[in-house]
């Protein structure tokens, strides 16, 4: 739990620093360069997130129940995750519906990502870990939006085709993930459980 706790430390706070103090990312940007910044903030980053995954797989290891979620939380949770990856997806085409009305799209997907898996699991580690990112991801995407409205941004919208390949690429991902991928990372098939429980 321990390197759980150090790997959140760690990597929410680097993700952190535009929240707390926007001016002090720009002065550290001023005087070591964007690249160079970059470069540190993914090196921590990936510190804090290879803690993060070791110190969750060892706490799984060992789990602690805080409250057992009742079934049809799995179900609500699964339904859950599709916007979440759509979301997702949207923040990698440009040009999108989706990005101008909600501005920062992968960070409200991670919202949602994070409160369906908190609903769904009421082990220790999983209370904290999608705990953590939930209310993160709610501070950082208010934070973004904030600057949004302070710098009068507006994001573009191209043709409706670019909203289609989020949507398409998203619920693909989905797919991916519910049925082989998130199994073959954290031993657990969400789709599966829910097909084989209904």
């Amino acid at each position: 739990m321990t390197a759980l706790v150090l790997g959140l430390v760690i990597f929410i706070g680097m993700h952190s620093v535009r929240i707390i103090s926007d001016d002090f990312r720009t002065r550290q940007i001023e005087k070591v360069g964007l690249n160079t910044w970059r470069g540190m903030y993914a090196a921590v980053s990936i510190v804090g997130l290879v803690l993060i995954v070791a110190g969750y797989g060892a706490a799984r290891g060992a789990p602690q129940l805080v409250w057992y979620p009742p079934l049809w939380l799995v179900y609500v949770a699964t339904v859950l995750t599709i916007p979440a990856f759509i979301l997702m997806a949207a923040s990698f085409v440009s040009g999108t519906r989706i990005r101008n009305k909600v501005g920062h799209p992968f960070v409200l997907g991670v919202t949602v990502w994070a409160l369906a898996h908190l609903i769904a699991n009421g082990m220790l580690a999983d209370v904290l870990l999608f705990g953590v990112f939930l209310i993160w991801s709610i501070a950082d995407y208010a934070s973004a939006r904030r600057r949004d409205r302070k710098a009068g941004t507006i994001f573009p919208i191209g043709p409706p085709r670019r909203d289609v390949i989020a949507v398409i690429g998203g619920l693909v991902a989905w797919t991916v993930f519910a049925l082989w991928l998130h199994r073959w990372l954290f031993g657990v098939a969400p789709l599966q459980m829910v097909v084989a429980s209904g």
